[in-house]
Protein backbone atom coordinates (compact mmCIF):
# COMPACT_ATOMS: atom_id res chain seq x y z
CA UNK A 1 0.00 0.00 0.00
CA UNK A 2 2.76 2.44 1.01
CA UNK A 3 6.47 2.21 0.24
CA UNK A 4 9.13 4.72 1.28
CA UNK A 5 12.60 4.34 -0.20
CA UNK A 6 15.79 6.15 0.83
CA UNK A 7 13.85 9.24 1.89
CA UNK A 8 16.01 12.22 2.83
CA UNK A 9 14.98 15.66 4.04
CA UNK A 10 16.97 18.54 5.52
CA UNK A 11 15.90 21.90 6.86
CA UNK A 12 18.87 24.19 6.53
CA UNK A 13 21.91 22.41 7.94
CA UNK A 14 19.81 19.93 9.91
CA UNK A 15 19.16 16.58 8.25
CA UNK A 16 15.89 15.25 9.71
CA UNK A 17 15.43 12.15 7.53
CA UNK A 18 18.61 10.35 6.55
CA UNK A 19 17.48 7.58 4.23
CA UNK A 20 14.18 6.20 5.57
CA UNK A 21 12.95 2.88 4.19
CA UNK A 22 9.59 1.40 5.20
CA UNK A 23 6.69 -0.58 3.81
CA UNK A 24 3.07 -0.66 5.03
CA UNK A 25 0.68 -3.31 3.73
CA UNK A 26 -3.01 -2.82 2.94
CA UNK A 27 -5.18 -3.23 6.05
CA UNK A 28 -2.21 -3.02 8.41
CA UNK A 29 -2.11 -1.00 11.63
CA UNK A 30 1.36 0.55 11.45
CA UNK A 31 2.76 2.57 14.34
CA UNK A 32 5.74 4.90 13.96
CA UNK A 33 7.40 5.67 17.29
CA UNK A 34 10.32 7.82 18.31
CA UNK A 35 11.24 10.66 20.60
CA UNK A 36 10.06 14.26 20.31
CA UNK A 37 11.68 16.05 17.38
CA UNK A 38 12.99 12.87 15.73
CA UNK A 39 11.12 13.54 12.46
CA UNK A 40 7.97 11.42 12.84
CA UNK A 41 5.61 14.16 11.70
CA UNK A 42 7.97 15.17 8.88
CA UNK A 43 7.91 11.57 7.64
CA UNK A 44 4.12 11.53 7.90
CA UNK A 45 3.81 14.68 5.82
CA UNK A 46 5.94 13.13 3.11
CA UNK A 47 3.66 10.10 3.03
CA UNK A 48 0.56 12.23 2.45
CA UNK A 49 2.30 14.47 -0.07
CA UNK A 50 2.45 17.69 1.95
CA UNK A 51 6.27 17.85 1.74
CA UNK A 52 8.59 16.97 -1.13
CA UNK A 53 11.80 15.11 -0.21
CA UNK A 54 15.31 16.20 -1.05
CA UNK A 55 15.77 12.70 -2.48
CA UNK A 56 14.17 9.28 -2.31
CA UNK A 57 10.70 8.08 -3.19
CA UNK A 58 7.22 7.63 -1.72
CA UNK A 59 4.82 5.26 -3.48
CA UNK A 60 1.11 4.88 -2.77
CA UNK A 61 -0.34 1.71 -4.30
CA UNK A 62 2.71 1.48 -6.53
CA UNK A 63 2.51 5.07 -7.81
CA UNK A 64 5.27 7.54 -6.97
CA UNK A 65 3.88 10.78 -5.51
CA UNK A 66 7.21 12.60 -5.68
CA UNK A 67 7.16 15.50 -8.16
CA UNK A 68 3.42 15.21 -8.87
CA UNK A 69 1.58 18.43 -9.63
CA UNK A 70 -0.65 19.91 -6.94
CA UNK A 71 -3.73 18.82 -8.89
CA UNK A 72 -2.43 15.23 -9.01
CA UNK A 73 -1.55 15.32 -5.31
CA UNK A 74 -5.09 16.37 -4.40
CA UNK A 75 -6.34 13.15 -5.97
CA UNK A 76 -3.79 11.12 -3.97
CA UNK A 77 -4.72 12.88 -0.72
CA UNK A 78 -8.34 11.84 -1.13
CA UNK A 79 -7.15 8.35 -0.20
CA UNK A 80 -6.20 9.69 3.25
CA UNK A 81 -8.09 10.83 6.29
CA UNK A 82 -5.96 12.59 8.91
CA UNK A 83 -6.45 13.30 12.59
CA UNK A 84 -4.06 16.06 13.63
CA UNK A 85 -2.50 16.27 17.08
CA UNK A 86 -4.60 19.30 18.07
CA UNK A 87 -7.77 18.13 16.23
CA UNK A 88 -7.47 21.46 14.30
CA UNK A 89 -11.11 22.53 14.64
CA UNK A 90 -12.57 25.92 13.77
CA UNK A 91 -13.77 27.44 17.04
CA UNK A 92 -16.41 29.61 15.33
CA UNK A 93 -18.07 26.64 13.58
CA UNK A 94 -20.40 24.01 15.00
CA UNK A 95 -19.45 20.36 15.17
CA UNK A 96 -21.54 19.68 12.06
CA UNK A 97 -19.89 22.53 10.16
CA UNK A 98 -16.40 21.37 11.19
CA UNK A 99 -16.98 17.78 10.10
CA UNK A 100 -18.61 18.76 6.83
CA UNK A 101 -16.29 21.67 6.07
CA UNK A 102 -14.51 20.21 3.04
CA UNK A 103 -17.64 18.54 1.68
CA UNK A 104 -19.41 21.89 1.86
CA UNK A 105 -16.55 23.76 0.16
CA UNK A 106 -16.47 21.34 -2.77
CA UNK A 107 -20.14 22.10 -3.52
CA UNK A 108 -20.57 18.71 -5.24
CA UNK A 109 -23.00 17.21 -2.72
CA UNK A 110 -26.52 18.41 -1.83
CA UNK A 111 -26.79 20.03 1.59
CA UNK A 112 -29.10 17.33 2.98
CA UNK A 113 -26.72 14.61 1.84
CA UNK A 114 -23.83 16.41 3.56
CA UNK A 115 -25.84 16.56 6.79
CA UNK A 116 -26.63 12.86 6.55
CA UNK A 117 -22.99 11.96 5.85
CA UNK A 118 -21.80 14.10 8.78
CA UNK A 119 -24.38 12.55 11.11
CA UNK A 120 -23.23 9.05 10.13
CA UNK A 121 -19.58 9.96 10.80
CA UNK A 122 -20.47 11.40 14.21
CA UNK A 123 -22.43 8.28 15.14
CA UNK A 124 -19.43 6.16 14.18
CA UNK A 125 -17.22 8.05 16.65
CA UNK A 126 -19.92 7.99 19.36
CA UNK A 127 -20.82 11.69 19.10
CA UNK A 128 -24.36 11.47 17.80
CA UNK A 129 -26.46 14.50 18.74
CA UNK A 130 -23.55 16.94 19.09
CA UNK A 131 -24.01 18.60 15.68
CA UNK A 132 -24.95 22.02 17.06
CA UNK A 133 -22.29 22.27 19.74
CA UNK A 134 -19.18 24.44 19.40
CA UNK A 135 -15.66 23.06 20.09
CA UNK A 136 -15.42 25.12 23.29
CA UNK A 137 -18.32 23.10 24.71
CA UNK A 138 -16.47 19.81 24.25
CA UNK A 139 -13.81 18.02 26.26
CA UNK A 140 -10.38 17.35 24.77
CA UNK A 141 -11.30 13.76 24.00
CA UNK A 142 -14.54 14.82 22.31
CA UNK A 143 -12.69 17.34 20.15
CA UNK A 144 -10.36 14.54 19.02
CA UNK A 145 -13.45 12.52 18.07
CA UNK A 146 -14.81 15.43 16.03
CA UNK A 147 -11.47 15.63 14.23
CA UNK A 148 -11.69 11.91 13.55
CA UNK A 149 -15.25 12.24 12.23
CA UNK A 150 -14.00 14.89 9.80
CA UNK A 151 -11.19 12.54 8.73
CA UNK A 152 -13.59 9.71 7.83
CA UNK A 153 -16.38 11.55 5.98
CA UNK A 154 -14.74 10.63 2.66
CA UNK A 155 -14.46 6.97 3.76
CA UNK A 156 -10.69 7.02 3.16
CA UNK A 157 -8.55 4.01 2.34
CA UNK A 158 -5.87 5.15 4.81
CA UNK A 159 -6.38 6.91 8.15
CA UNK A 160 -3.40 8.74 9.62
CA UNK A 161 -3.19 9.73 13.29
CA UNK A 162 -0.56 12.25 14.40
CA UNK A 163 0.00 11.86 18.17
CA UNK A 164 -3.71 11.13 18.83
CA UNK A 165 -3.34 10.63 22.61
CA UNK A 166 -1.08 13.61 23.37
CA UNK A 167 -2.43 15.72 26.24
CA UNK A 168 -5.12 13.21 27.21
CA UNK A 169 -5.43 11.34 30.50
CA UNK A 170 -4.98 7.53 30.50
CA UNK A 171 -8.72 6.75 30.42
CA UNK A 172 -9.44 9.09 27.50
CA UNK A 173 -6.28 7.87 25.75
CA UNK A 174 -7.60 4.32 25.98
CA UNK A 175 -10.94 5.39 24.50
CA UNK A 176 -9.14 7.05 21.56
CA UNK A 177 -7.12 3.87 20.99
CA UNK A 178 -10.33 1.85 20.99
CA UNK A 179 -11.70 4.22 18.33
CA UNK A 180 -8.57 3.73 16.20
CA UNK A 181 -9.18 -0.02 16.30
CA UNK A 182 -12.91 0.46 15.61
CA UNK A 183 -12.21 2.63 12.55
CA UNK A 184 -9.76 0.08 11.19
CA UNK A 185 -12.18 -2.80 11.58
CA UNK A 186 -15.42 -1.11 10.50
CA UNK A 187 -13.99 0.91 7.61
CA UNK A 188 -11.55 -1.83 6.54
CA UNK A 189 -8.80 0.74 6.09
CA UNK A 190 -5.04 0.92 6.49
CA UNK A 191 -3.98 2.72 9.68
CA UNK A 192 -0.85 4.76 10.42
CA UNK A 193 -0.33 6.06 13.95
CA UNK A 194 2.56 8.36 14.82
CA UNK A 195 3.14 8.42 18.57
CA UNK A 196 5.62 8.35 21.43
CA UNK A 197 3.03 6.63 23.66
CA UNK A 198 4.24 3.03 24.06
CA UNK A 199 0.99 1.92 25.74
CA UNK A 200 -0.91 3.10 22.68
CA UNK A 201 1.65 1.39 20.44
CA UNK A 202 0.88 -2.00 22.01
CA UNK A 203 -2.90 -1.49 21.90
CA UNK A 204 -3.39 -0.37 18.31
CA UNK A 205 -0.44 -1.64 16.28
CA UNK A 206 0.37 -4.89 14.55
CA UNK A 207 3.53 -3.43 12.96
CA UNK A 208 5.84 -0.98 14.74
CA UNK A 209 8.74 1.05 13.34
CA UNK A 210 11.07 3.17 15.46
CA UNK A 211 12.56 6.29 13.92
CA UNK A 212 15.94 7.25 15.38
CA UNK A 213 18.60 9.59 13.98
CA UNK A 214 16.68 9.91 10.70
CA UNK A 215 16.36 6.20 9.86
CA UNK A 216 14.13 3.28 10.84
CA UNK A 217 16.21 1.83 13.67
CA UNK A 218 13.83 -1.02 14.63
CA UNK A 219 10.98 -2.78 12.86
CA UNK A 220 8.71 -5.54 14.18
CA UNK A 221 5.57 -6.58 16.03
CA UNK A 222 4.57 -4.54 19.13
CA UNK A 223 5.74 -7.19 21.63
CA UNK A 224 9.04 -7.61 19.76
CA UNK A 225 9.69 -3.88 20.02
CA UNK A 226 8.53 -3.64 23.63
CA UNK A 227 10.73 -6.56 24.70
CA UNK A 228 13.71 -5.65 22.51
CA UNK A 229 17.18 -5.97 23.99
CA UNK A 230 18.53 -3.30 21.62
CA UNK A 231 19.74 -0.61 24.07
CA UNK A 232 18.21 2.32 22.18
CA UNK A 233 14.83 0.63 21.77
CA UNK A 234 14.85 -0.70 25.33
CA UNK A 235 15.56 2.72 26.83
CA UNK A 236 12.88 4.39 24.75
CA UNK A 237 10.01 1.98 25.44
CA UNK A 238 10.88 1.84 29.14
CA UNK A 239 11.32 5.60 29.53
CA UNK A 240 14.96 5.45 30.64
CA UNK A 241 16.68 8.79 30.10
CA UNK A 242 20.27 8.83 28.94
CA UNK A 243 21.10 11.91 26.81
CA UNK A 244 24.37 10.35 25.65
CA UNK A 245 22.56 7.45 24.01
CA UNK A 246 19.22 9.04 23.12
CA UNK A 247 19.84 12.15 21.09
CA UNK A 248 16.51 12.55 19.37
Amino acid sequence: MIEVSQLRKSFGAQEVLSGVNLSISRGESAVIIGGSGCGKSVLLRHIIGLIQPDSGDVRIEGESIVDLSERQLIKVRRKFGMLFQSAALFDSLTVEENVGFLLDREETMPREEIRKTVAEALELVDLGGTQNKKPAELSGGMRKRVGLARAIVYKPEIIVYDEPTTGLDPVVSDSIDQLVIKMRDQLNCTTIVVTHDTRSMRRVGNHVMMLHHGVIHANGKPDEIFNSTDPIVHKFVNGIADPKDLEF
